[in-house]
């Protein structure tokens, strides 16, 4: 049922790309649209905390989100624009990227791992955050790779890097995983509470967050030592468009340079979230150090070991 209801997405959201891109497309750069228009559009993720998220007045706030509001912030003091308009796109893994690539949205603020294969049809800002993917299963269950759990039943969420991974692995392995996709990350952790998974394979910073809202209940649960992938996070972009590019890469330069991002991560990651009262207690990686002393936005997993 989840796999049929997001090709109902994806078929919806492709029955109107193409018209969409052209339309935007004639339009020229973002800056240029954003200053005749007075309005910049932005995607948002629901419950993908700490990345991005409904506050308790039900308005996108996040670690992605702050990032981008930083970037708009940029774009009204350099188009002398005080009274720009945000307008904010609720999106999922399924239709995040389509939504950049047809020009609706100007930046996706969510968490989307930059890889080559995305780069071909949309562009992305210098890497925010680096995560892993791994394994989690009932705390009983020694899982710590896909071969565990051959002929078992995996989660993953679709749209995501994640669930390529466990496809391409369970194809090349001959693992005969039975693959369920989840609409999002909660859905897909749902699929393990229930029973109805073994394991649930995601980002390592989205399953502790999915753990964190457990309370008690998180003790049930164990994360593989072992991580299957690197996954460099960035900011979304329409492909392109240097210059609008060249705007956002500078403003997260500007805070990695600052060491602003230091004070920013620390809100987000080692701090009781807004509205929310959970602390994931994630201190930075050393592979995300390594891109604030050396900024990059490569999608190469190898430049972040």
């Amino acid at each position: 049922m989840a796999w049929f209801r997001g090709a109902a997405i994806w078929l919806a959201v492709l029955a109107w790309l193409i018209p969409a891109a052209t339309a935007r497309g004639a339009e020229g750069g973002t800056l240029s649209r954003v200053r005749e228009t007075g309005v910049i559009v932005i995607g948002y993720r629901p419950a993908s905390l700490p990345f991005s998220y409904l506050d308790a007045q039900l308005r996108p706030t996040g670690y992605s989100v702050e990032l981008c509001e930083r970037v708009i912030a940029t774009v009204r003091e350099k188009l002398g624009l005080p009274d720009l308009e945000v307008r904010r796109v609720e999106v999922a893994s399924a239709t995040r990227m389509p939504l950049v690539i047809n020009g609706t949205l100007d930046m996706e603020c969510g968490i989307t791992t930059h890889t080559a294969e995305r780069a071909r049809s949309q562009s992305f800002s210098l890497t925010i955050f680096v995560a892993e993917t791994r394994l989690l299963a009932r705390a009983g269950d020694r899982v710590q790779s896909l071969a565990d759990l051959r002929g078992r039943p995996v989660a993953s969420t679709i749209g995501t890097t994640s669930i390529q991974h466990l496809a391409k692995v369970n194809e090349q392995q001959n693992l005969g995983i039975r693959i369920l996709g989840g609409l999002d990350d909660p859905e897909g952790f749902q699929l393990l509470r229930s029973g109805r998974a073994a394991a649930f394979l995601m980002d390592d910073v989205v399953l502790r967050s999915l753990l964190a809202q457990q309370g008690p209940g998180a003790d049930d649960y164990r994360l593989s030592d072992q991580a299957l992938t690197i996954e460099p996070y960035a900011i979304g972009l329409r492909k392109g468009d240097p210059q609008f590019k060249a705007l956002v890469d500078e403003v997260l330069a500007g805070l990695y340079r600052s060491g602003e991002i230091h004070a920013i991560y620390r809100r987000w990651f080692e701090s009781p979230l807004p509205s929310q009262g959970l602390n994931l207690k994630l201190p930075m990686s050393a592979a995300f150090r390594r891109v604030i002393a050396n900024p990059t936005d490569s999608p190469d997993p190898e430049r972040y070991r």
